[in-house]
């Protein structure tokens, strides 16, 4: 019977440490992976909770051996020297009871040990060079390898008004607003040739998750950050993996359960060429000591709708992936190239050559990838870059371009003091090719966070701005600046020249501004110039000849008049 006791209590124990152990890794979710500190987290937590659920275990076992022990002196009395009698334990059960506490404190020793030798050898001191080398700069020439973006190509949505959207969009839906809301996300992708934001929906609560989650998740939510256009994309069958599932469809813990050994970094939402919502989950290479330098080595794609998922390493990911890396890796790369050009002693004590990145980022869509752009300051300057970097997000490739000039946040300060009567606030800017100069464009807000005005901002004479109510008239006003400071600049790549007869022309206001559209003979090709353009153009009549340079649209007939002969 004694015998049966003690091994039921050994199951029971032994149950009990497994089934809390398991609800350890399901919520703490660690990479069965001793380059993950949390896996190591884990095993020492682990270690304690067993040493607690044995505890009662030890603390009988002990008392049981004091009732077997024989009287002896355990000591004296302090005041009358008289001998204490009591009851010692024998040794070999001291010895039995100990061991299992010794070897859990023996393990836990190691772990803790292993975790400081491990941060010491991968700190900085010891490998700056290394550090400096997790990216690799290259230079570039910014007019050649920038291209200038059509008026109609340039994106004015930033994530806090794609988020404004998208809860409007989704307000307009009755029948999903009561059950959904939108996840934050808003990652920033190119679709179909343009710069777009998505994000996927989430139940709302537990209680909505439980009424819907069999369907799963109906939509999600695409900002085109040029026209504005926001669309809520319906599935055909819901999307099953999510951040704001439960259990084990949980997005991290499907990824944990499916690739226990791999090591992510934060995963984002995208969608392939064809609409298809993916989750992408960069997977974690430590390139320096044991769990420092961390780089991206490839990706586990997983379809959000079937769950089905495939490992690609970083040179086979799809070309529709557009951030495999996140920015903040990237910003800590660029800032240790910077910062160890020359060493570690010398980013402390004397300072040649070390730079930083300025405090702010933004994305450029091109050649069908994002780039990550910032600008590189010395570590003595507040108010001027000695150049910017671009960095594609899928492959890492970084192109440095010495153009000395304002920071960003400079630049944000003469667009807002142009307009300062109105008190808009400007958004973080964009680095635009204008005309073949680096130029900032910003977004100007009113109180209530809606754009109201356009600005661009020489990148190297930060005082020189032009703003309007439209791209187009901002960039003009840009463009006339710079004429009357007689600074040169390149005429567009795809700007064209044409001359003709008008054969018909009428006016109208867009946006406050009065158009001109003509057309010329022998063609249907409709021409729109704003006023500003041409102080002649209310004069224009069919039958004048006219010369003027112009830009195509893409899927239009109509074409933008850039400038005219004089």
């Amino acid at each position: 019977m004694k015998r049966m006791t003690k091994v039921r209590s050994i199951l029971i124990r032994l149950l009990l440490s497994v089934g809390l152990v398991f609800l350890l890794f399901y919520s703490m979710l660690p990479a069965i992976n001793f380059k993950d500190k949390n896996f190591l987290i884990f095993l020492m937590i682990s270690i304690v909770l067993i040493f607690i659920i044995n505890l009662p275990v030890y603390v009988k076992a002990f008392f049981d051996s004091l009732g077997q022990s024989s009287a002896t002196v355990i000591g004296h009395n302090p005041v009358t020297g008289q001998p204490i009698y009591g009851k010692k334990p024998k040794k070999a059960d001291s010895m039995r009871i100990a061991r299992p506490l010794k070897v859990g404190f023996a393990l836990l020793a190691v772990l803790v040990i292993w975790m400081l030798i491990a941060t010491v050898i991968g700190q900085r001191i010891f490998n700056a060079g290394r550090y400096r080398d997790l990216i690799v700069m290259t230079d570039g020439d910014f007019s050649k390898d920038v291209a200038e973006l059509q008026m109609s190509q340039i994106p004015v949505v930033d994530k806090d008004t794609a988020s404004r959207l998208g809860s409007r969009k989704l307000g307009e839906m009755t029948e999903l607003v009561s059950q959904f809301e939108i996840e934050e996300n808003y990652t920033q992708i190119n679709y179909k040739g343009s710069p777009y934001r998505v994000t996927p929906l989430a139940y709302a609560d537990p209680i909505k998750w439980l009424y819907n989650q069999k369907k799963g998740l109906p939509a999600y939510i695409t900002v085109d950050m040029v026209t504005q256009e926001t669309d809520l994309v319906w599935l055909d069958n819901g999307m099953k993996y999510s951040t704001s599932e439960y259990f084990f469809r949980n997005i991290y813990r499907y990824l944990r359960f499916c690739y226990p050994t791999k090591i992510f970094e934060d995963i984002s939402f995208e969608i392939d060429d064809s609409g298809v919502p993916y989750w992408v989950a960069p997977v974690v290479q430590y390139r320096i000591g044991w769990w420092d330098g961390k780089d991206i080595s490839g990706a586990v794609l997983v379809n959000a709708v079937t769950g089905e998922s495939e490992y690609f390493a970083k040179d086979e990911v799809p070309n529709w992936i557009d951030q495999l890396y996140t920015a903040d890796l990237i910003i800590e790369q660029l800032d240790d190239n910077g910062k160890f050009q020359n060493g570690f002693i010398n980013s402390i004590f004397g300072q040649r050559n070390v730079r930083r990145t300025t405090y702010g980022y933004n994305y450029l869509a091109m050649n069908d990838d994002v780039y990550l752009y910032t600008g590189m300051s010395s570590v003595t300057a507040d108010e001027s870059n000695i150049g910017f970097v671009l960095v594609n997000l899928r492959t890492k490739a970084t192109t440095f371009y010495a153009v000395p000039g304002a920071t960003e946040y400079s630049a944000m300060g003469s667009a807002q003091g142009q307009v300062q009567h109105l008190q808009y606030t400007a958004t973080f800017p964009l680095l635009l090719n204008v005309s073949g100069r680096p130029s900032y464009f910003v977004s100007l807000k009113d109180a209530a966070g809606l754009v109201k005005m356009y600005a661009f901002v020489d990148v190297a004479q930060y005082q020189l701005v032009g703003t309007g109510s439209t791209v187009d008239e901002a960039k003009r006003n840009y463009q006339q600046v710079l004429n009357m400071e007689e600074i040169e600049v390149e005429n567009p790549a795809d700007e064209e020249q044409i001359e003709g007869v008008v054969a018909a022309i009428s006016d109208a206001v867009v946006s406050g501004n009065t158009c001109y559209y003509f057309m010329l003979n022998g063609s249907d090709t409709v021409y729109v110039a704003e006023i500003s353009l041409y102080e002649r153009l209310p004069f224009l009549k069919a039958g004048d000849r006219v010369e003027f340079w112009y830009q195509a649209t893409e899927g239009s007939k109509t074409r933008t008049v850039t400038r005219f002969a004089e």
